[in-house]
């Protein structure tokens, strides 16, 4: 893959995951951008490392894009838990 797919890989992930988890975030485009491409990678290692299944470098394939928003998810996760949460108290 080149890095305009990675670029569009990230960007839709990263929206997925928002989407998923709403709340305040490290916003903008640029941030849901970065938090996605970086999900990807960590998607795509979670996924070669503990379930055995190395993800292919085809754009379409299915397991690229699970394992990216689950990567996303991840570092979500982990942006709130260790920066506090995502909306403030009432």
């Amino acid at each position: 893959m080149d890095i305009v797919s990675w670029l569009v890989l990230g960007l839709v992930t990263g929206v997925v995951a928002k989407i998923l988890l709403p709340g305040r975030d490290p916003g903008g485009l640029v941030g849901t951008t970065l938090i996605g491409i970086v999900g990807a990678f960590v998607g795509g290692w979670l996924s070669a490392t503990y379930l055995d299944r190395p993800v292919e470098r085809d754009f379409y394939d299915p397991a690229l894009w699970v394992s990216a928003v689950g990567g996303s998810l991840v570092l979500l996760i982990a942006y709130r838990l260790l920066f506090g949460h995502s909306r403030p108290p009432r």
